[in-house]
Order: C-alpha cells, then sequence, then structure tokens
C-alpha cells in the first residue's frame, strides 16, 4: 500500500529542550542548510495523557496543544516541509490518551501520527486486553483512511511482549528502531534481523536508522535498507543529536537518478512556465444547484490552509444536487499538468469524479476518480494534457457531489494548471491503447490478445476451488506459457499494459510481490483503468514511477512457491485495487462484476490507435 513516507527521508524530533535552536523558524533553517533532502518532520506531540509541552522548557518549541501544532505546520508548509506527529501511548487512561491523539490528528496539516510502541516501562502498560478498545476509540475518531504508524524495537525476543496481533488491525506500517550502535551489533545484522521479525506482518516497512552511528555506516546502512532490503522510504533519529559531521551523510533521497537529456527532461524536474490557480475565491470558478435552491444554502465552507475559501458539502448516493465548475480561460496553446488540491479537512469521499474538457484530441470529457481520502493539503495531479486555448472549454474542471456514497463528505477546492516547458510525446500522458503484458514485441503488437502459446488457465468470472475454503469467482486472467517446456514463463518479463503510473509496487501476504497501475486516459474513451500485476518477481518500478506501454516492470513468478509461475493480470475500471491491492471478492459475482472487466475483452476493443 502507498504511504505518506513513499520517497520521503524523515527526522524525529523528541523536544525542544534536547536541540540548541530556540525557535520553529530556527529548527527549520538548521535542516534547510545542513540537509535540504529531509522533506518531513516528526515531531513528539504527547507522552500517554499529557501533551509533551508538559515536558519541555522551551515555550517556543513546546507542544502544549492545537495551537502550539498548527504553528508549527504552517512554519515547516511555509518551508516546503511536512509535519509528522508521533506519541507514547501508556494505557493507563484509554480515553484521554486517545482523545489526545484524535485532537492532533484533526488538525489540518497533521499529515500522520506514529505510535511508539515499546516492551518497557514508560512505555503501552496497558495490557493486551485494552490496546483494542484504546485503538476503536482513536480510529473512531480519526477515520479509517487516516494513516497511522507503529515504531517498535524490531528484535526478536521483544516482538511478543507488545501483542502484534492486537495492533495490526489498526496501523498502515511499521518504524522499526534499528540502532545498531545501541545495540552494539553490524547495521547488516540488526536490518536482517527487522526483516525477518517483521516481513510478514503485512504492513510496508520504513526503517528508523540511527543518525549519530560512524558517518561510513551511516551511508552504508542506508544503501542497504534501500538496495537490499528495498526500504521506500527512512527516518533519522534524531535531531538535536545529530551533528554537522553526521548531516552530510543522511542527506540524501531515498532513490537517485542520473538527470535525463535535455530533449526528454520529465515535467517532475521542475520546467513549468506559466501557472494559473483557480480557486473557489475566483471569477473562474462557477457553482449551482439541479434543485432550483441556492448554493450557498448547500455548500459549507472554511478559510484553508493557504487563505482561499474551500467549499464542501455530503455526498449523494443517487443523484447529484450541486455541481462546482473551474474554467481556466487559457491564453496559450500548450500542454499542462492540471492538479487538484485536496484539504486536510471535510475530504473524506473515495469517489470524487472530476471531468476534464477540451483535452486535445480526445472526443468527450475525460472522467478522472479520486479518492479525496487519502490526501492532507496536497496538490494531486490529474495529469498532463494538451489544450487548444482557441477551445473555450479548454481546460475545464468539472466536479458534483454524486459518489454513490453515504456518510461522507466531497470538497470543492482549488485547480491549478501548470504550463510544461519542453518535449512532451502525447503517448507519455495519454494512453494511446493496451497491448498484452507478456510475450516477445512482436508477439505483444500482434493480433492475439493472449500471443503465441500464452493461454489464460482460469478464465474471467470462472468459478473455481470447488468445494475448498479458496473457492472464488477469478477476477481476472492467470498468464501460462508451458511450450516448449512446463514452466517456461518462469522469469519470463512482465510489461506494463498501457501508460500510466505506479500506486502500488511490493509483497502481500498470499499474493507475493505486486504491482498496481493507474493507467492513463485512454486517448478514444477517456476511459482510466487500474490494472493489477501478481505473483511476479524481479520489481523494476515503484511507487509513483510513470511507465510506458511495452515497458518492462518485473518477471513472472509464482508468489515465493505458492503457485506454479504465472502471471495473475486483471483491470479494473474503479480505483478499488487502490485503496486495496489486496482486493479479492471470492464468491460475490455481484461485485466482482462491478469492479472488474474481462481483460481478454478490454485489451481485444483498445489496442493501440497506431496499428
Amino acid at each position: 500500500m502507498s504511504t505518506p513516507y513513499d520517497g520521503k527521508v524523515a527526522l524525529w524530533h523528541w523536544r525542544g529542550s534536547s536541540v540548541a535552536e530556540d525557535t520553529i523558524e530556527e529548527v527549520v533553517r538548521t535542516i534547510k542548510q545542513w540537509a535540504p533532502h529531509i522533506k518531513q518532520l516528526w515531531v513528539k506531540t504527547s507522552d500517554g495523557s499529557d501533551w509533551m509541552g508538559e515536558y519541555d522548557n522551551k515555550d517556543a518549541l513546546a507542544i502544549t496543544g492545537p495551537a502550539a501544532i498548527t504553528r508549527w505546520v504552517q512554519v515547516l508548509e511555509a518551508n516546503g516541509m511536512e509535519f509528522h506527529a508521533w506519541c507514547v501511548p501508556k494505557g493507563r487512561d484509554i480515553v484521554a490518551e486517545a482523545d489526545l491523539i484524535i485532537e492532533t490528528c484533526n488538525i489540518p496539516g497533521v499529515r500522520s501520527m506514529i505510535l511508539d510502541v515499546e516492551p518497557y516501562r514508560g512505555f503501552w502498560e496497558g495490557g493486551r486486553e485494552n490496546i483494542r478498545p484504546f485503538m476503536v476509540r482513536v480510529r473512531r475518531g480519526i477515520g479509517g483512511r487516516y494513516h497511522l504508524g507503529m515504531s517498535v524495537d524490531p528484535r526478536r525476543h521483544h516482538y511478543e511482549r507488545i501483542f502484534p496481533d492486537e495492533w495490526q488491525p489498526f496501523v498502515n506500517s511499521i518504524h522499526p528502531q534499528c540502532y545498531w550502535v545501541s545495540f552494539e551489533r553490524s547495521y547488516e545484522d540488526v536490518l536482517d534481523e527487522t526483516y525477518e521479525v517483521w516481513g510478514d506482518y503485512g504492513l510496508p516497512i520504513y526503517p528508523a536508522l540511527q543518525g549519530t552511528a560512524p558517518v561510513d555506516e551511516i551511508v552504508e546502512a542506508r544503501q542497504y535498507a534501500i538496495n537490499f532490503h528495498n526500504a521506500r522510504g527512512l527516518s533519522w533519529w534524531r535531531f538535536g543529536v545529530i551533528g554537522p559531521v553526521h548531516f552530510p551523510a543522511i542527506n540524501a533521497p531515498v532513490g537517485e537518478v542520473d538527470p535525463p537529456d535535455d530533449d526528454t527532461t520529465p515535467p517532475e524536474s521542475g520546467r513549468y512556465g506559466t501557472e494559473i490557480v483557480v480557486t473557489p475565491d475566483d471569477p473562474g470558478f462557477r457553482y449551482g444547484t439541479h434543485t432550483g435552491e441556492s448554493p450557498d444554502n448547500i455548500f459549507k465552507s472554511f478559510r484553508g490552509t493557504w487563505g482561499w475559501t474551500s467549499l464542501y458539502k455530503a455526498t449523494e448516493a443517487q443523484r447529484s444536487a450541486v455541481w462546482g465548475l473551474w474554467d481556466p480561460q487559457l491564453t496559450e496553446s500548450s500542454w499542462y499538468e492540471v492538479s487538484v488540491f485536496i484539504p486536510a479537512r471535510h475530504a473524506t469521499t473515495e469517489n470524487a469524479r472530476y471531468k476534464l474538457h477540451g483535452v486535445q484530441n480526445s472526443q468527450r470529457e475525460l472522467q478522472i476518480k479520486i479518492d479525496q481520502s487519502q490526501y492532507f493539503n496536497l496538490w494531486v495531479p490529474l495529469g498532463i494534457f494538451q489544450f487548444d486555448a482557441n477551445n473555450p472549454r479548454a481546460g475545464i474542471v468539472f466536479l458534483n457531489d454524486l459518489t454513490y456514497e453515504d456518510n461522507r463528505e466531497i470538497t470543492f477546492d482549488a485547480v491549478r494548471y501548470r504550463q510544461i516547458v519542453g518535449r512532451i510525446p502525447t503517448a507519455e500522458f495519454m494512453a494511446d491503447g493496451y497491448d498484452p503484458p507478456i510475450g516477445t514485441q512482436e508477439e505483444r503488437e500482434s493480433s492475439e490478445v493472449w500471443p503465441g502459446h500464452w493461454f489464460d488457465a482460469t478464465g474471467f468470472a470462472v468459478r473455481y476451488y470447488r468445494g475448498t475454503p479458496q473457492e472464488a469467482y477469478h477476477t481476472g486472467a492467470d498468464l501460462n506459457l508451458n511450450r516448449p517446456y512446463w514452466d517456461a514463463d518462469a522469469h519470463s518479463p512482465v510489461y506494463a499494459a498501457a501508460a500510466g503510473v505506479v500506486t502500488y509496487a511490493s509483497r502481500l501476504p498470499g499474493w507475493g510481490n505486486v504491482i498496481i497501475i493507474r493507467h492513463f486516459p485512454l486517448v478514444s474513451t477517456g476511459q482510466t483503468m487500474y490494472a493489477r500485476y501478481a505473483h511476479v518477481n524481479d520489481l523494476r518500478v515503484q511507487v509513483g514511477d510513470r511507465v510506458q506501454r511495452g515497458q518492462q516492470i518485473a518477471t513472472v513468478g509464482n508468489a515465493d512457491g505458492v503457485f506454479p509461475y504465472h502471471l495473475h493480470f486483471d483491470l479494473s475500471p474503479t480505483n478499488i485495487l487502490e485503496k486495496a491491492p489486496w482486493d479479492w471478492p471470492r464468491l460475490n459475482l455481484a461485485r466482482l462484476k462491478n469492479d472488474y472487466v474481462d481483460p481478454e475483452e478490454f485489451i481485444a476493443n483498445n489496442r493501440p490507435l497506431s496499428r
């Protein structure tokens, strides 16, 4: 699953009295001077039922309540950094402790909360029986989509002492304290044990590394965590003890790549021209109702983090009541990155359906679904599109409140258009069609959907494993190649069926390695599809990577020996695989047909237009 920590480097902060700096601005200035790759600061907000300010004598830095946290958030965000909270739950007063956590997580700009759960005096003392009541209260107060991490001592003999099975249903990631110097062991030994002990826990692991180790060990431990254990993000313990000699060693991004050639520099490199932001306060924004009632009587509003108005209301399950429209009134024909701003409050819908108009070479509006509940004060790209400024509807974004959900809220915030400077090939940002994910290049370009001797061993929506606990309707295709010999498909390349963005790339219990790609809207129909490539080995992509049709993303695997070698491949017109990469409707045939399509039929009907 994707998390707020993917591709990020974070720094832990304990309390103001433990650092030399006297203000938040000075803290930020130190970090930006010595380690500008640090983009997240994890700040301790509470200890048991007390705000952390109870143990801090530096007033300007002390966390004394929501106002102090908001001040931290504002200063960090103004400097391009994120605020994440952490705390020590003790289980002495589960109501008071839970309520402090709830209050913290509901402050705009607090991106996540990490619970420090350790088997020592001064940490969790509530026993096994109080964990679930405590966590149920927390989850009810912050919602099911808010990200909770858990920091642990990863050594094997401590595992059972924190009752890991009780915490597991409520948390989303693990942050093991891999302090090899403190443990008087090698970093390889500590990291290896960490992944052996916690690797089957079913949650992504983001190691917390010791920032005061010898510099050469810091460099080597970082490389070992990323290259050998595939860590998608890292954190360093802690600000206040990491000195100038250590900062250059931790000042490195999770993934470093060589800069591309000038003529193919992607937009992510920062080559932007004109920027247009349309907020609900601007003339380019219009809104109305389908009921005849004034929209001002239906919409609610608040002043967001960046000063403009954000509108919101309850979602509608059956018919739309209101709509909003953003018109950038483009004056220059060009390529533009179009992004929507998702605030931290009142954005709980999982199915906001943005409709983009006037895309060049598209005959209809493009509908792009965004799970607003996943984002907190973030610009979320809809994609990169070409617009003709002579088209009066170029770039118009439309949104209504029909999400087919009850008891959620949808926000109507800002839309941003950033002009892209440089060479932009069309197929890079929209899907020109689908190819099979397997076979040679010549085979993938043939008219056969499953090319050569490849075949689907199971079939779409076929009921299989009858009479066993595994009985289910199959969601896609099990692609096999058993000629000229059995398991001839083992380790053969797996390719992206169409252009898109990777939303998940990791191991899942029972599945082996899984890659989820949100494929770009089809040029021909505007439809966005999610694809699951399962049981694969040799992952060559990570979350956030943009891929092209025909780009190798993995090799065919066998889920660590659970199955014969084959590629499980399915396609979904909904965003179920973004929310739940492990989704498996089992015997619910109606839901299967709502969330999945026959991949063979879909590819046959949507081959690349250039052929």
